[in-house]
């Protein structure tokens, strides 16, 4: 396995994880009280925070481990880029619909959470298409 494959299942299994533990944590605190009303900002910024850590390090280690892997050729920069625009269509859809929300004028918790979403979904999606393209095969057009 490649260093960018590896990279891609780091990117989107953390992205996962730290989403659910977000959720984990919100969701505790709510406790049956409203959910926008929740203090969600502390636990968004621990858990993106943790999630780069965490990348950091793991990136570090696998670099480490295997240094061998650690050179890029055409097939992998373009796995890269392809799993990126599809990542990055996911931003673009959270954004319109973020905006989307802030002309409503919808709480601030839905609108963070909405980009936040956004966020971790492109992670997991360009991530899931990367790891595909490695596994299955990749054609550019």
């Amino acid at each position: 396995m490649s260093f960018e494959e590896k990279s891609a299942w780091i990117m989107g299994v953390l992205a996962a994880g730290t989403y659910a533990a977000y959720l984990v944590i919100v969701f505790g605190m709510a406790a049956g009280a409203p959910l926008a009303e929740v203090p969600y900002v502390a636990p968004m910024l621990w858990t993106i925070g943790a999630s780069i850590a965490v990348s950091i390090v793991l990136h570090i280690l696998i670099r480490i481990a295997s240094p061998k892997d650690a050179g890029k050729d055409q097939r992998d920069k373009e796995i890269y880029r392809f799993g990126e625009y599809i990542g990055q269509s996911i931003v673009v859809i959270g954004a319109v619909a973020a905006l989307l929300m802030a002309m409503a004028e919808f709480g601030h918790f839905w609108i963070a959470n909405a980009i936040y979403l956004a966020f971790v979904l492109s992670a997991i999606l360009g991530s899931v298409a990367k790891i595909v393209a490695y596994r299955r095969g990749f054609q550019p057009w």
